[in-house]
């Protein structure tokens, strides 16, 4: 007779997530897309029953194969979040109130550092076309970021695959922080991470526009950085829908790659 097959197991995980054999760091796959499906581990060979040892010499034979155990191994399950724009920028320089404003995420805010402790996804909706962008709001890096300091490591990979990178300075100088060393301070953390981060196209958006020193702030900042820089406002929401629109014209959505 022949034996039942054993039942498949299929372990479900959401899209981002990549498998790494601990054995040996190889990636074993990625999940880019929903219902995207991967073989991990083959199951072993069935064996044959003992209708396979028939024939016309042994019309009843009493001998089977017990076939061969499945393939083992350990995998260690990462997920990255798949997001188009990774909103980038020291403790409270403002990211979670931008998200708040341009998506319909609502992470928590409030006048402090280190608010945001999980990376949040939110998405930027067209009211007339519909087309739609992910933005990941990546927690306050701290110097040290890129060596695992305040958990570094688990925060920068989430803008990995991101197409865009929205680095946002404080303008006003909080604190007696100067935004270029800040703007300089995040680069280095990015490259000491990963040098192919800097590689990927940046917007710099410069917040609290609407505190006092900040005009005098970014006038020394565009003097001392050549990129574009687009002034904003949370609290004001001046420069926003600018904001909004440079992000459409910029970044190619994930699902339409």
């Amino acid at each position: 007779q022949q034996g039942r097959s054993g039942k498949t197991c299929i372990l479900k995980v959401p899209p981002g997530t990549v498998v790494t054999r601990t054995e040996d760091g190889e990636v074993a796959a990625e999940i880019l897309s929903d219902g995207e499906r991967h073989v991990i581990l083959k199951g072993g060979n069935g064996g044959w029953g003992n209708t396979r040892f028939k024939s016309s010499l042994n019309r009843a034979p009493r001998q089977s194969n017990p076939g061969l155990p499945g393939a083992t191994g350990k995998f260690l399950l990462v997920l990255k979040t798949l997001a188009d724009i990774g909103a980038v920028g020291f403790p409270n320089a403002g990211k979670s109130s931008l998200i708040n404003l341009i998506t319909k995420a609502r992470p928590k805010c409030a006048a402090y550092p280190f608010t945001t402790l999980h990376p949040q996804v939110g998405v930027i909706e067209d009211a007339v076309t519909y087309k739609r962008l992910f933005i990941a709001d990546v927690p306050g890096l701290i110097a040290g970021a890129s060596h695992n300091k305040g958990l570094g490591h688990r925060f920068l990979r989430h803008i990995e695959r991101c197409n865009l990178l929205l680095i946002l300075v404080d303008m006003a100088g909080t604190d007696g922080r100067k935004p270029d060393d800040d703007y300089r301070q995040l680069l280095e953390e990015l490259r000491l991470y990963d040098p192919g981060l800097l590689e990927k196209p940046r917007l710099i958006v410069a917040n609290k526009m609407d505190e006092p020193s900040a005009e005098e702030n970014l006038r020394a900042f565009v003097q001392l950085n050549s990129e574009e820089v687009l002034p904003i406002s949370c609290l004001t929401e001046e420069g926003i829908p600018k904001l909004k629109k440079q992000l459409y014209l910029r970044v190619t959505p994930h699902n339409e790659v």
